[in-house]
């Protein structure tokens, strides 16, 4: 088959990874990923993989009206026998350009749990109840990456019976617990003569969504109480050039206990130098990549109960309510207390970790339950239609 992929950009987050890992790890079709806005980091993998990458540049100046008729004769153009698209913008847009270019087989990607309004950006939400309304006649099949994404799109109006859920996979290759002595060496190289603290992390961008304050007020409480750590922030300003996450940070009493690394490209290297990962996040995630992909690395995770956050980490690590900072400092104190008097319990609880990743989230796992999908959605009929010379 050829599918054709419709994104708002290929910017580091988590429906662009779990595309270019899709792209990348499906041999049986043909992929061409079309961009509405463009530009991202994850342009150039998968141009090298093969995968035909086509930016569209839609801009609030040009206009939505002659963004959609660009993307009209490029579906015109491509001819697939499929279009997937991803978020809510793509779904919209992208699902009523393609029926409108001739093309029967579309679906939908869902990649986010609540919005809320106030947090939640008031053109996603719009687009999210459009969507709602056109969910019986746009799309065949409704993908959404985590069972409460489903449900809760369910009771926002999307057509029940057209969702189904596929979990996120990961390239264990990738993402894998690295030997001891390669840990100890990337902490030393990270983080110099800090290399011996308890490490914790968040890999995520700066947003609303993170809730970053939340950890740090949750971090103050768990130093208050004797104990000591440094605390790695990872992601999109995560930098010195924030000045509201410097000011909280100063104001908290944090400075000496966390690092501001912003954007990296070894996040494999740095799950691996964690500890403990911890995510914050107040609401809207729907399956977190980093707690999987720190998982996958044997390290041991804190979670807020957001989207399927308990149903990745399952009894291997902790799972605490949002906007908790109390919740959350007890979470992480068992985890620094565990670590530093059960020592064969900790190992074990790493190991566990791992082994759930590679039981449940693989990418041969998600690649070919996509491929079960689109199967589906073009038929037999189809299928054998398109076989014939």
């Amino acid at each position: 088959m050829h599918i054709v992929h419709v994104i708002t950009s290929l910017f580091p987050g988590g429906a662009q990874s779990a595309l270019c890992r899709l792209c990348m790890s499906d041999s049986s079709n043909r992929h061409t990923v079309i961009t509405m806005i463009g530009g991202g980091d994850l342009e150039e993998p998968l141009r090298r993989h093969g995968v035909m990458v086509e930016s569209l540049g839609f801009s609030r100046q040009a206009g939505l009206l002659s963004g959609g008729v660009a993307l009209w004769r490029c579906l015109r153009r491509y001819e697939p026998d499929l279009v997937q698209t991803w978020m809510y913008h793509p779904d919209l847009i992208g699902g009523v350009c393609a029926r409108l270019a001739g093309i029967r087989h579309v679906c939908w990607g869902i990649r986010h749990t609540a919005l809320e309004a106030g947090r939640s950006s008031r053109s996603s939400i719009l687009a999210a109840k459009l969507c709602a309304r056109l969910s019986g006649l746009v799309p065949k099949r409704i993908v959404c990456c985590a069972n409460e994404a489903a449900r809760l799109h369910a009771a926002l109006g999307y057509q029940a019976d057209k969702m189904v859920v596929i979990a996120n996979g990961y390239d264990l290759s990738d993402f894998r617990p690295y030997e001891h002595r390669d840990v100890l060496a990337h902490r030393k190289a990270l983080l110099g003569s800090d290399a011996a603290r308890p490490i914790l992390g968040m890999v995520g961008r700066f947003n609303a969504q993170k809730d970053h304050e939340n950890l740090l007020r949750a971090l103050t409480e768990v130093k208050s109480r004797g104990h000591d750590f440094l605390c790695l922030l990872v992601g999109a300003d995560l930098d010195e050039g924030n000045a509201t996450l410097v000011g909280w940070i100063h104001e908290l009493g944090l400075t000496a206990d966390t690092r501001l690394l912003g954007l990296r490209s070894d996040i494999p290297e740095i799950m691996n130098c964690l500890d403990l990962h911890v995510l914050s996040s107040a609401f809207g995630e729907a399956f977190p990549n980093v707690i999987a992909e720190a998982m996958a690395c044997g390290t041991p995770c804190v979670g807020t109960d957001v989207g399927d956050t308990s149903l990745i980490i399952g009894e291997t690590g902790w799972v605490v309510p949002p906007r908790d900072a109390m919740a959350l400092a007890d979470a992480i104190q068992a985890a620094l207390v565990e670590r530093e008097t059960l020592l064969r319990g900790w190992v074990e609880r790493r190991l566990g970790c791992a082994e759930r990743i590679r039981s449940h989230f693989t990418i041969d796992r998600m690649v070919a339950s996509y491929n079960e999908v689109w199967v589906g959605c073009l038929g037999v009929a189809d299928t054998m239609e398109r076989g014939r010379p």
